[in-house]
């Protein structure tokens, strides 16, 4: 079998790889793990830059998302009881948009199976083959028989524990981390939205986020031990630590329904550098990890894929491989703006040491400059609806 481009993973950064792919007139196969049924199913990010929203709906995969999505033109932040609303359109005339990242996956995959074009899910043994070459392949079973895939390309787009970035040299990637003392609990509840926009709260008893997937589901999360447990978390201290952090004098609550998904999410920063070996490229998760506190990964990933996606077309347009040499610099600068806006978020929000009230103080005091000052609020909400990306759309596309 042979390819022009063998995506390794059917998340966000693969599924948009291959779709902008297949706008430039690229080949691509994309192979997954995991089952159709799961990678739809799995809950992850639900916030979209503007740039992602711009790219959907302009290369045809956003009818549902406009119709579904909700638009959002600013945040709230809460702390001392009080709330206060940083306005995103005034300061960057720019929007986000919450939608599901299993919304986008499946629109993606919808689209991609409506065209017939190759997507493969539980496939076994994925293996890397020869990246230094100019033929790389990719060896892997799928439905009881072997196959090698033979390819100009490979793209990395397996996520953290992949098995892409195992493949790199050691002597030749470096890893970059931080590992956060605290956890994320999150529920998904039945329960409307009893605010049309994401509420950020520090409470001395920790953070808490409030959030929603659709009119009828509301999506929360509780600042909790990294070592915590969820049987610990009966529904019903849920809802009473989520009173207790998000309530508000204005009296402004939390709406109660059940509760029908909880997780528990550890909290850490990683990035790999470089991000390309030979004809090796990793993408999204498998080269980066953000705590989910500034709403970054899924919106890296696809910056990631459309970067690599306009190198790749150049190198078919016969520019040979000069883009493609600029794709970990090109990425990376992008990956560490957002790197330190989300370590940013986290260190501003959530309690570092329940016992050194300093702390709690000085971040009181840093919430209050941050939602009165218009340099502030600005800088924050620059950042939130993302950052320019200065990458053309595939040809014919409007």
């Amino acid at each position: 079998m042979k390819t022009q481009v063998a995506i390794i993973g059917a998340g966000p950064a693969g599924l948009m790889l291959g779709h902008l792919l297949e706008l430039y007139g690229i080949d691509s196969v994309i192979l997954e793990n995991r089952s159709k049924e799961y990678v739809i199913d799995r809950v992850r990010a639900g916030v979209l830059e503007q740039h992602v929203v711009d790219l959907m709906v302009r290369t045809g995969v956003g009818s549902r998302l406009m119709k579904e999505g909700l638009r959002h033109e600013g945040v709230h932040i809460a702390f001392g009881g009080t709330r206060r609303r940083i306005d995103f359109v005034e300061h960057t005339g720019k929007a986000i948009w919450v939608y599901g990242q299993n919304e986008v996956v499946l629109d993606l995959i919808d689209a991609r199976e409506a065209q017939g074009l190759p997507l493969h899910f539980e496939v076994e043994g994925v293996a890397v083959h020869d990246i230094d070459s100019e033929h790389p392949s990719v060896t892997y079973r799928h439905e009881g028989a072997e196959f090698r895939l033979q390819a100009d390309f490979i793209a990395g787009c397996d996520g953290f524990h992949g098995i892409s970035r195992p493949a790199f040299p050691s002597e030749l990637l470096r890893g970059f981390e931080r590992v956060y003392p605290f956890a994320w609990l999150g529920i998904l509840a039945h329960a409307a939205p009893s605010s049309e926009e994401l509420v950020y709260s520090l409470h001395e008893r920790g953070f808490a986020l409030f959030s929603m997937r659709t009119p009828e589901i509301t999506r929360l999360y509780l600042q909790c031990a990294v070592d915590d447990d969820i049987a610990n978390w009966p529904d019903e201290r849920i809802w009473s630590e989520l009173q207790v952090r998000l309530g508000t004098s204005d009296g402004w609550r939390p709406n109660e329904g059940e509760i029908f998904q909880k997780s528990l999410t550890p909290m850490r920063s990683f990035v790999a550098e470089p991000m390309q070996c030979g004809r090796l490229f990793l993408a999204g998760d498998a080269a980066h990890i953000v705590p989910p506190t500034g709403a970054k990964g899924l919106n890296l990933a696809v910056a990631d894929v459309r970067v690599l996606a306009h190198g790749l077309s150049a190198f078919y347009d016969g520019a040979g491989e000069r883009v493609l040499r600029g794709y970990s610099e090109t990425c990376l600068g992008r990956i560490w703006k957002a790197q330190r806006f989300s370590w940013w978020m986290t260190q501003m929000l959530h309690r570092q040491s329940e016992s050194v009230d300093f702390d709690l103080r000085r971040q009181m005091a840093e919430l209050d400059y941050v939602t009165s000052s218009k340099a502030a609020m600005t800088s924050l909400a620059e950042n939130y609806v993302g950052l320019d990306l200065d990458i053309p759309m595939p040809r014919g596309v409007e």
